[in-house]
């Protein structure tokens, strides 16, 4: 029998994520104290779009394990995060109790939150890194950032760029060798399985993990724009971004983007 993306998406995501987060980060007290010495850090640039944080109301839609989350809780905000896996739920809230804050954790597909929750009541709808691929519409999960958010309300998302994921494979692990190819279809629309994003982190003691698979929608830069503005979004700014982990890897390739949007 078929199984439909998201239920594959979703048993993916309940299959092997606590682990992997440990493997990743240690145990939640472990990356607890790592997130309390530079909280700023653990965010990345994306904080110098929020203007401050402290007392503001921030949801963390596909939150994952909490640690930006922790992060902004730890400056103040009052956090919440929406996410379909009760796995990322327990390292999250273990996370959260080792460093001392409180979160709220809701585990929920997101185009289906609460309705208490649409109450138009968030200051800041936060969104990172390797989420817009597990929708096949956009327009619903902005109508939902949308109907979050409080008039005058920000939306920060940061994903990876279109050109780097749907345009160019790159091979090589040093900057001498490093080679970069135009093998994809930007404009392909297709679902892609992949191995899920944890699968580097999934090793277990003595045996060998499943590997989960995903099936991924894969955006343009031109969509993704015009969703966000279609859902009463007003776009303030698109910034497209090189590779911030090196100065030598991927010179003049844009690795990834943010965009912010205000509610009108």
């Amino acid at each position: 029998m078929k199984v439909e993306p998201f239920q594959q998406n979703k048993s993916a995501w309940n299959s092997g994520a606590y682990q992997a987060w440990v493997n990743r980060f240690g145990t939640p007290n472990e990356a607890a104290q790592k997130i309390i010495d530079d909280p700023i850090k653990r965010i990345g640039n994306a904080f110098e779009h929020m203007d401050g944080v402290k007392d503001k109301k921030i949801i963390n839609l596909l939150g994952s394990n909490g640690n930006k989350a922790v992060a902004l809780a730890l400056l103040g905000a009052d956090v919440t995060i929406a996410d379909f896996s009760v796995e990322n739920e327990a390292y999250a809230l273990e996370l959260a109790a080792a460093a001392k804050v409180k979160m709220e954790y809701i585990v929920s597909d997101v185009l289906s939150l609460p309705m208490d929750k649409l109450s138009g009541e968030f200051d800041i709808v936060f969104m990172e890194f390797g989420i817009l691929h597990y929708f096949e519409d956009l327009h619903p999960l902005f109508n939902v950032v949308s109907t979050l958010l409080a008039k005058g309300g920000r939306l920060i998302l940061q994903d990876f760029h279109p050109i780097s994921t749907k345009l160019i494979s790159s091979k090589g692990t040093t900057a001498n060798i490093r080679k970069h190819k135009v093998t994809g279809d930007y404009f392909d629309t297709s679902l892609e399985e992949k191995e899920i994003s944890f699968s580097k982190f999934s090793s277990y003691e003595n045996k060998e993990p499943v590997v989960q698979k995903v099936r991924l929608r894969k955006w343009t830069i031109g969509e993704i724009v015009t969703s966000v503005a279609s859902e009463g979004l007003f776009i303030k700014i698109l910034e497209e971004l090189p590779n911030l982990s090196s100065e030598v890897f991927d010179k003049g390739i844009p690795k990834t983007f943010t965009i912010v949007a205000e509610k009108m």
